[in-house]
């Protein structure tokens, strides 16, 4: 017989002989791993008995779900290194340049962490995770004791608790006795949302820049103190697919170095040595791209690391077994072997090239520190921008402990303007941030920050522009030359408001997220707000439209407790506000006008489940439980029709496919009623060329002539192309996430606070013409829109005069229609004031 040689199996042959001195997985769980999932529970017990039991292992909760699940992580080295972890990290933190340090010692040491389970119903990984820490806790295994030696392993079990025990107990509730392979089964057919996502249905993997999660701030925090050489992120995906390891598929970032790409290949070889020995199909070099700064792989690579992505085919259909479409039964207990296999298989190529990885790890931080790659030396953020927007900026720089400054005074300079597209001279003056590329995170800082990713292949896996500037819509500017900042950035300073009882009103500004909150707590605490829709100035003070005004006027049933409301609330949220004497303005409206208008409390509804998008969904919820903190109602849209929607003002409607569902309702009555919806993305669908609405794909026979004529133009085009071109054929009408510019008309409330432009970030082909009847806010007027990332030549020429942001009047109320989502992932900042606007501003029209 064959002799079998397989890592995953010489390491299970220890198993019996051990059970005195530490159990196996099998023998503490009773059962062995592939014959059922375990609960995120008995992970954690099985995590802590293992590092109970062993001198050389520590396990550390470094954070909590949403659901109060632990985050942990467990450390395993030799017995010496172990004892001198501290050490070994504080020398590697040195390495960088982020701590004070002997960079000479542990200089053959790597660290390798391994990230399992950041999608949840891809729940493999987490069994294959207590095999592994097993395996590398096992005295008597000689292979994985020499690994330990020079290497120290970090291992996070489940990134994503919530969504694994999501996908795990609805699993169990219906899987047969004994289990079905069948793919027609329903213990293959997840109901919405799945278990992918975490609690707010976020995609945990596109999160790691921009640290929107708790999950992932928590994460980090842990991730940023050791900084590992190697880094795995576990995944799953279709059962129909082979294994896929590095190294991975164009386009790469042109910031990835070479020696990055060389070991990925290194360990791929490796991995590819062992599943040559089993027969196991595999695949590297396709699909999986490292692009995007803000998954498992790349955010590791630009901190310095080999961060790699591995996925096993399976997902949240394979369940225990299923059958895939070559008639094969793709077990869990193959999962979990392939994994094991991987990650065993990447600890040992590390371990027998630590040296190296160490050096090369060094040498990236020290070209960082002084000669860094990449375009731009240097960017400087303008100290005239909101300072809501700067200070979340800080903490978001703070998070990845990105280095920042001031400017040390005013000077000339030349540098790319972010807000025009132009190469031009600018001011530098004391009190502007300043980020230098010299320092330990030069790479990811210009990732994040660089106007214009390059590209070596447009068929990519995600977004292709994400520029922290569009994204927070600062006034900002990127040089090509060094600028050497002053050593710190001064935090400004929150003046704490005072009760002024002869106040005839407070006012507050309107530009960003902060107010918005401020202004959610007002209403929930019975506060009635007003806004201005025009500029105004009183008591020798301007203020912009948009400005919130609380008068004592309209509030006098709260009594002496108004004064104590809105100060008090104020200064818990940081939020400037500037009491006034008078409503007699020297400019503008008096507030007693008409123009200044009273916000009614929305009572919301946002729609969810079959049908909807768990993302945008997650989103909106996300935006309101976490960011605003204001009530919302979640209704599922099988229960809508049981819902009186007259309870309700405000209906929003995330991305989705709402024909069947909202069939029997009658929306066009309750918004002529009085009610407002907010439609996002291919929800605009269910209105197009419907006859009770005005928004049409194409406002003019011409405008549709002309894209047909496009259509017409690229079919032929294509009649002929090879089938080898089958994949690229498309991607001229394709866009997979790129920034426009939009022309905004800054007068409606949907727009206040805004320049008369906005940076949206575009994905889809989406396209719809300008509204007849209502108003076209904001816009795409030419192909020349397009500011940064890919979009389809072909797409682009059907983008021109048509409608992004809009709002249809209908009878007493109206429809917002936003083509783009301002609140994609959370982490378009700027987007969350246009909501806001949609939310509280928009429909507040005196009847």
């Amino acid at each position: 017989m064959k002799k079998f040689y397989g890592l995953f199996f010489i390491c299970l042959c220890f198993t019996f002989r051990l059970w005195a001195q530490l159990q196996s997985p099998e023998a503490f769980l009773g059962y062995a791993l592939g014959e059922r999932f375990t609960p995120h529970y008995r992970v954690i017990d099985y995590f802590e008995y293992v590092t109970s039991q062993a001198s050389n292992l520590s396990l550390t909760q470094y954070g909590e779900t949403n659901e109060h699940r632990p985050l942990v992580a467990a450390f395993v080295a030799s017995p010496e290194n172990f004892d001198r972890l501290e050490e070994i990290r504080q020398a590697n933190l040195a390495r960088t340049g982020l701590a004070e340090g002997n960079t000479n010692e542990f200089d053959d040491l790597s660290i390798v962490w391994l990230s399992y389970n950041v999608h949840g119903n891809e729940a493999v990984s987490t069994e294959a995770a207590m095999q592994v820490l097993y395996d590398l806790a096992n005295k008597d295994n000689e292979q994985t004791q020499a690994w330990l030696e020079n290497t120290v392993i970090i291992l996070d079990p489940c990134i994503n608790p919530d969504g694994r025990e999501r996908y795990v107990q609805w699993y169990q509730q219906k899987v047969g006795t004994p289990n079905n392979p069948s793919p027609d089964a329903w213990e293959h057919h997840e109901p919405w949302p799945g278990g992918r996502m975490n609690h707010y249905l976020f995609d945990l993997n596109r999160d790691w820049a921009w640290a929107t999660q708790k999950e992932t701030r928590a994460r980090l925090t842990l991730y940023n103190q050791w900084l590992p050489h190697i880094h795995v992120d576990f995944h799953e995906q279709g059962v129909n697919s082979p294994y896929y390891f590095a190294p991975a598929a164009e386009p790469f970032h042109q910031l990835i170095t070479d020696w990055q790409r060389k070991f990925q290949t290194t360990i791929g070889e490796n991995n590819a040595q062992y599943f040559d020995e089993q027969g196991w199909l595999y695949f590297t070099k396709e699909r999986f791209d490292l692009l995007y700064p803000s998954y498992g792989d790349t955010y590791p690579i630009f901190n310095g690391a080999i961060g790699m992505t591995f996925e096993q085919g399976g997902s949240g259909r394979a369940g225990l077994a299923i059958i895939n479409q070559e008639e094969d039964t793709l077990t869990l207990k193959d999962r979990i072997a392939h994994h094991v296999t991987t990650s065993l298989s990447t600890i040992e190529v590390t371990a027998k090239n630590a040296q190296e990885v160490v050096r090369q790890f060094e040498q990236f931080y020290q070209q960082a520190n002084n000669n860094p790659a990449g375009t731009y030396k240097a960017f400087v953020i303008k100290t005239g921008n909101n300072p809501d927007k700067l200070q979340s900026l800080k903490a978001l720089l703070d998070t990845h402990r990105i280095q920042y400054g001031q400017g040390n005074g005013s000077r000339s300079l030349t540098g790319f303007n972010y807000q025009n597209g132009n190469t031009e001279n600018f001011q530098m003056e004391a009190g502007d941030l300043v980020l230098s590329a010299y320092q330990p995170k030069s790479i990811l800082m210009q990732v994040l920050f660089a106007p214009e990713a390059i590209l070596s292949d447009s068929i990519t896996y995600d977004i292709t522009a994400w520029a922290v500037p569009y994204a927070y819509d600062l006034q900002a500017y990127a040089l090509t030359t060094r600028i050497t900042p002053d050593a710190s950035a001064d935090s400004i300073a929150f003046t704490p408001a005072t009760v002024q009882e002869d106040a005839y009103a407070y006012v507050s500004p309107w530009k960003g997220l902060n107010d918005a909150r401020y202004l959610s707590q007002l209403l929930q605490n019975k506060v009635k707000v007003r806004y201005a829709l025009h500029d105004f100035a009183v008591d020798g003070q301007n203020f912009e439209a948009g400005s919130l005004i609380i008068t004592r006027a309209n509030n006098q049933d709260l009594g002496k407790a108004f004064d104590e409301t809105v100060v008090n609330t104020a200064n818990e949220l940081q939020q400037k506000i500037t009491p006034i004497t008078t409503g007699f303005v020297s400019s503008g409206y008096d507030l007693g006008s008409g123009e200044v208008r009273y916000i009614e409390p929305p009572k919301v509804i946002v729609l969810a489940g079959e049908g909807t998008s768990p993302y945008g969904a997650g989103e909106l919820w996300h935006y309101f439980e976490d960011q605003i903190r204001y009530p919302v109602t979640m209704v599922n849209l099988d229960d809508l029709p049981g819902v009186n929607l007259y309870d309700y003002n405000t209906l929003i409607m995330p991305d989705g496919s709402y024909e069947d569902a909202l069939k029997e309702i009658p929306l066009e009555n309750w918004i002529r009623n009085g009610g407002k919806v907010i439609a996002l993305e291919t929800a605009l669908s269910f209105f197009k060329d419907k006859k009770a609405y005005k928004l049409k794909q194409y406002s003019t026979e011409e405008e549709k002539k002309e894209a047909e004529e496009v259509e017409e133009t690229y079919k032929k085009a294509n009649q002929l192309a090879s089938y080898a071109e089958r994949e690229r054929r498309g991607i001229s009408q394709l866009n997979p996430g790129s920034v426009f510019k939009l022309k905004v008309d800054n007068t409606h409330p949907l727009a206040l606070g805004y320049p008369d432009y906005y940076y949206s970030l575009k994905s889809g082909d989406q396209r719809y013409g300008y509204l007849e009847e209502g108003w076209n806010v904001g816009v795409i007027q030419s192909r020349e829109a397009l500011v940064s990332g890919f979009a389809g030549a072909e797409l682009i020429k059907k983008l021109p005069e048509s409608l992004v942001f809009g709002v249809e009047p209908m009878g007493k109320g109206e429809l917002v229609y936003m083509v783009d989502n301002p609140l994609f992932r959370a982490f378009w900042a700027n987007g969350k004031l246009l909501f806001s606007n949609a939310l509280f501003l928009v429909g507040q029209e005196e009847e």
